[in-house]
């Protein structure tokens, strides 16, 4: 049968279409992760990638959503092979990133199979998704760990098929929709390369599921390495409860279908909070739910990452939302991202009953008086800590304090509460933050997307909600070098900071969970419990007469160092006029220093202020 020049171009037309749509969709690449040998601390992941002869660009994720840095663990990535028909494939890492390796593919070939092998550390690492995660126990697995993705896609586009396989009698929990399970091997439905990285999985020998909520669903998934650390009093599960319900209360609508705690508890992981869009992946240490302190220190953790799901993964800055993983974010921002989201999940956490009101006074005491104790601002200014958070998130623990690190998080825990007490003060009590994150963060709810915003985004919803010069304010914030803390913001909710010669029962606490000496109000010392010193306090007594990090204190007033010594000095040395002695070990040299210091002991609390209303503790009231 003859065929017209007209049918021929026609058809011609369909394929081209054809062609490109399927182009355009991006290519589908299959994952499969063997996690069986995760108590021996290795992962084995095969991967199946479409591609055409040449040069196959591969990248594995550098820029991490939520770790705001170019954490992506590469020097972890181990065994890489590339084949294709059965033959090894040449390959090498691209000179000027080490995140990307370039695959020689021949002619002929049209897919390049890569295996890779994954090395957790092997010992107790901190970090993010770089950190420890598997114990002989458990596992939480960061897809971004196991996987490369070809270069020239946005990460919605690429399409990836995982399916993992875990250790036999292990539970799992996780937000990515599993398409089907046969024992321990789990295939999941086919998700975008976005999606997939957004998704963790918790899995292990003891793993309980505690429902919170039924519409939209959320569950509390909790693993750790015993059954006895899964068993807290059955009114812990309640507060949990209260969380998501409060939460919704302060948002009014949902950005998940279904939303998971993923929760590990382990002294053998890192500890940290990861926000993702329908899970969270958040570790604190084994006792953390069963012991009554450590409860108290984490509570936080939780309400924080959760919020995340608003503010952070639904809103986001326009320089956080990149198209890929290779591309670097802008942090500028930071302090709505993270500052707004400590703010709120230090008040869901009193709203929820996790803290009580004196609880979260106790915290929010010593954060304000740690920051009216940093010198470093007085070079380095609010919006510094934001952009400079992919450096400083990494920073050392000595210096801190003239260093400063990210500090836009407790900074802006008193920046945020002040803006609470403005819209309160000028609205008369008729409107709140609470307004604000319901126009910011809420409707319309239903399924995980994201809406970017600018600084004058927040700028203009702030002033629908109450009329203030709220672009003035936020500049002065960010670039002001104080002096001291924006200790306003407590003060306008009617309460102030003081110091007392009695610590907190929070305070006592988070100086033993730290295995910590906080003598930064005194002489201005920050110590480990075995005399090291942590930081020094650029300006107060123990600096100025010569003490720096690193050093480590062996006596004081001729007696051996200890914490409970120190403190004894510094009580007695109130009122009188001998100086207190510390005999301090450097770099194997000995040294006495001479502190002139006579105030007695310092610790912080927050008290009244009965001329003004007491906001703080409307603002702290469940809805």
């Amino acid at each position: 049968m003859a065929f017209s020049r007209t049918r021929i171009l026609s058809a011609l037309s369909l394929i081209l279409i054809f062609v490109s749509y399927a182009w355009a969709a991006g290519p589908n690449i299959s994952l499969a992760v063997d996690a069986t040998e995760a108590p021996r601390k290795i992962l084995h992941a095969r991967l199946r990638i479409p591609a055409t002869p040449g040069t196959l660009t591969l990248y594995y994720p550098k820029w991490l959503p939520g770790e705001h840095a170019p954490t992506g663990p590469v020097v972890d990535l181990a065994g890489l092979k590339f084949s294709a028909s059965g033959k090894p494939l040449k390959w090498r890492r691209d000179l000027l990133d080490g995140w990307t390796i370039n695959v020689e593919v021949p002619t002929g070939e049209n897919e390049v199979l890569a295996d890779l092998d994954y090395l957790e550390p092997a010992t107790l690492e901190e970090g993010f998704s770089s950190g420890s995660s598997a114990t002989d126990k458990l596992l939480v697995l960061s897809w971004n760990q196991v996987l490369l993705y070809p270069k020239g896609w946005k990460a919605e586009d690429i399409t990836f098929s995982a399916a993992l396989k875990i250790p036999d009698g292990w539970k799992y929990a996780t937000s990515l929709p599993l398409s089907n399970a046969n024992g321990n091997d789990l295939h999941f439905r086919p998700e975008p390369l976005n999606v997939l990285i957004d998704s963790p999985v918790l899995t292990g020998q003891y793993l309980k599921v505690v429902p919170l909520a039924q519409s939209p669903p959320a569950e509390l998934d909790v693993a750790s390495d015993s059954a006895a650390a899964l068993e807290p009093p059955a009114e812990v599960w309640d507060l949990y409860k209260n969380l998501v319900t409060q939460a919704g209360a302060l948002f009014g609508a949902q950005h998940y279908l279904h939303y998971h705690f993923l929760y590990t508890l382990s002294d053998h992981v890192a500890h940290f909070g990861l926000e993702h869009h329908e899970s969270n992946d958040s570790r604190t240490s084994e006792r953390g739910l069963i012991d009554e302190t450590e409860r108290k220190l984490d509570a936080s953790l939780l309400p924080h990452e959760f919020t995340h799901s608003w503010n952070g993964k639904y809103r986001r800055p326009v320089g956080l939302a990149t198209p890929d993983y290779q591309q670097p974010m802008q942090t500028d921002l930071l302090w709505v991202y993270e500052g707004l989201t400590e703010y709120i999940g230090s008040i869901l956490t009193a709203r929820s009953g996790l803290w009580t009101p004196d609880q979260y006074r106790e915290y929010l005491a010593m954060v304000a008086a740690d920051l009216d104790h940093l010198p470093g601002r007085t070079w380095r200014n609010l919006q510094d800590t934001a952009d400079a958070a992919p450096q400083l998130y990494f920073a050392p623990k000595p210096w801190y304090s003239w260093r400063r690190s990210t500090d836009f998080y407790d900074e802006d825990t008193l920046n945020w509460m002040w803006v609470d007490a403005i819209i309160r003060q000028q609205t008369k009590g008729k409107k709140s933050l609470d307004d604000f994150c319901k126009l910011f963060h809420g409707a319309p709810g239903g399924a995980s997307t994201v809406k970017t915003y600018t600084f004058d985004d927040v700028v203009n919803a702030l002033n629908q909600i109450a009329a203030y010069d709220w672009r003035a304010f936020w500049a002065e914030r960010l670039i002001n070098h104080g002096p001291g803390a924006p200790l306003r913001g407590i003060e306008e909710t009617g309460w102030k900071l003081v110091y007392t010669d009695t610590a907190t029962d929070y305070f006592r606490s988070d100086e033993r969970d730290d295995a910590q000496i906080r003598e930064m109000y005194t002489i201005g010392l920050r110590l480990r419990d075995d005399g090291g010193i942590i930081d020094t306090i650029e300006g107060m007594v123990a600096a100025k007469a010569g003490i720096g990090p690193g050093m480590r204190v062996i006596a004081v007033n001729g007696r051996r160092f200890s914490a409970e010594v120190l403190h004894d000095a510094i009580k007695a040395a109130k009122g009188a006029t001998d100086p207190i002695e510390l005999l301090v070990e450097n770099t194997g040299y000995y040294k006495t220093f001479k502190l002139d210091y006579h105030e007695g002991e310092k610790y912080p609390r927050l008290v009244r202020e009965e001329s003004k209303p007491d906001l703080m503790s409307d603002i702290l009231k469940a809805k």
